[in-house]
């Protein structure tokens, strides 16, 4: 918090610092609480009629009353990060989009408007990557009526908590009724210590998704769209520990210069806490190595403590997290 000469905090930002970091202090509600004061840092969204609106690193927003401050300042752009390769949120967006390619895909603007037959959100949803050329509400418009003529909902893919990342739009959505319905985090970490975890013996790798591998796969019946965005990307490749009726374990990764993705890592409920997990990422890293990547990505949710355990004991750690905001269920789609 920012404090004068004569000792006492002071509020150092105004209305103009809206899209910025900052760190701010103030009253709690609850006059009997036990802490008299709350801190909340993020991104500052917008400040009017009194109200600051707040943008956290997860995604969630905060209201400010302004007559409750009692401290804040901008704070750095981002936080410095300790560990893991170094990247931008752009560089890991794009890359992450090349990973898992929709079946058909335009650009308005800087945005790209995603479908793949309702397969996922990721191939179903819009990435802004910047100006869509227009103002907001007609690119929304544009946005819906397109995903409306195939049948599909409108949604809209934002990252926070990185510098770069998309809080601003993603209060934009809100205040238009957007609903924000998934929130997940891209991790990334060096490859060699994943390659190092274990000898990846009896891992099986191949180019293809074949039936044994898709009958591990959590997503059942799957279609020839769904298909195609699984073996989509620059350089992909399948794991998978064969099983007595099915895989043990199975996983996917995808190389793309110096990144390797890892997704689909699903091992048979009744063969857990084996290190399969381990040894199909092991087998993949290794093979991600040969062709040049150095450094791996991958998305985790926030409610599976299980997966981030796993990560975190290979070396990974949260970049930004990720939300799929869907379109508000009004009159007003301009279908």
């Amino acid at each position: 918090m920012e404090i004068s000469a004569a000792g006492r905090l002071e509020v150092r930002i105004t209305a103009a610092d809206v899209g910025k970091r900052v760190s701010v202090r103030r009253l709690n509600d609850a006059g009997d609480a036990a802490e008299k004061f709350t801190d909340t840092v993020g991104v500052l969204t917008s400040w009017d009629d009194g109200v600051l609106l707040i943008t956290r690193k997860s995604g969630e927003s905060v209201r400010i009353p302004e007559s409750s401050l009692v401290a804040g300042k901008v704070a750095p752009s981002a936080p410095a990060r300790r560990r893991g390769p170094a990247a931008s949120y752009e560089e890991l967006a794009r890359v992450a989009s090349r990973a898992w390619r929709p079946v058909e895909s335009e650009w308005l603007g800087e945005w790209e408007l995603r479908a793949a037959g309702g397969f996922t959100r990721r191939a179903n949803s819009v990435l802004p990557l910047g100006d869509p050329g227009m103002p907001l509400d007609e690119a929304l418009t544009a946005v819906r009526r397109w995903y409306g003529e195939r049948g599909l909902p409108a949604y809209v893919q934002t990252a926070t908590g990185a510098e770069g990342t998309q809080e601003l739009l993603c209060a934009e959505l809100e205040r238009r009724g957007w609903v924000r319905e998934v929130t997940a985090e891209v991790w990334t970490g060096g490859l060699a210590p994943v390659a190092d975890r274990a000898e990846g013996a009896g891992v099986v790798l191949s180019r293809g998704a074949d039936e044994a591998w898709l009958s591990r796969y959590q997503r059942k019946g799957v279609s020839d769209v769904a298909l195609r965005v699984l073996g989509s990307g620059p350089s992909v490749w399948f794991a998978t520990v064969p099983g007595a009726d099915s895989p043990a374990a199975i996983g996917r990764c995808v190389v793309d210069g110096r990144w390797a993705s890892f997704a689909a890592v699903e091992v048979d409920p009744a063969q857990r806490r084996r290190g399969l997990a381990t040894a199909v990422m092991a087998a993949l890293a290794r093979r991600a190595l040969d062709e040049g990547a150095s450094a791996a990505w991958l998305q985790v949710e926030a409610d599976n403590p299980a997966a981030r355990a796993l990560y975190t004991g290979m070396g990974f750690a949260a970049h930004h997290a990720y939300h799929h905001y869907r379109e508000p269920a009004d009159a007003g789609t301009g279908r």
